[in-house]
């Protein structure tokens, strides 16, 4: 179970998070000190941080730069600014994406999902099936001793089909998963994308037929 800590001094809106959390079967946390809500963040060892910009007696942006100091853990701004620099400034102090209030629950949740799954790879970067190894670290796929670089989409296809070797994943799985990384993408340009891969994979060696396709329903590997 995924652990992941709020600060934000809405009580109300705090509240109202947790219980969204607890709820998507997260254990969840909040800040009690905000004049030491980077060490209580550091001691919960959460797996995420939901860091609210503006607090009293406190600065979100100082916040974000002693967690970052101590800890790689993903750090979400949520926040009512809407200002360019908070963003921009948020997001070079460490934070791994930036929320606006008022916020959509679905839309948050996709986003702290996300940043789960892409630490869970970046902690296990090697992928293999087939002979064929994904370093999602790296961007770049091998076979038989050779390698190539990927596109972000087709780091992101390949990893979906990888992590579902040997079954059918559908054209509309692979849509969702590459709308949360926010690279939005339509039924003619994930054609594309496959294809491209394929023939990625087809000069390394693996075959033609290394990513098949199931007509009418996706492809598998």
């Amino acid at each position: 179970m995924a652990k992941i800590h709020v600060i934000e001094d809405d009580a109300a809106l705090c509240a109202e998070l947790e219980r969204l959390l607890d709820l998507q079967g997260f254990d969840s946390t909040h800040a009690e000190d905000f004049s030491r809500a980077a060490e209580e963040a550091l001691a919960a060892e959460a797996d995420c941080v939901v860091l609210d910009l503006k607090l009293p007696g406190a600065d979100g942006h100082q916040i974000c730069r002693d967690i970052r100091a101590a800890s790689t853990v993903p750090i979400i701004m949520l926040t009512s600014s809407e200002s360019e620099f908070d963003e921009v400034m948020a997001l070079s102090l460490g934070a791994d994406d930036y929320v606006t209030k008022p916020y959509r629950p679905a839309t948050l949740l996709a986003r702290i999902q996300g940043i789960l799954r892409r630490a869970d790879a970046a902690a296990q970067p090697l992928l293999t099936h087939g002979g064929i190894t994904l370093d999602e670290a790296a961007g770049s796929v091998s076979f038989d001793g050779r390698t190539a670089e990927l596109t972000r989409n087709e780091l992101k296809i390949l990893q979906l089909l990888m992590r579902n070797a040997g079954k059918v994943v559908s054209r509309q799985q692979l849509m969702v998963h590459l709308w949360e990384s926010d690279s939005f993408i339509d039924d003619n340009t994930l054609t594309v994308n496959v294809n491209r891969l394929r023939k990625k994979l087809e000069e390394l060696g693996a075959g033609a037929e290394a990513v098949k396709t199931r007509r009418g329903i996706g492809y598998s590997l």
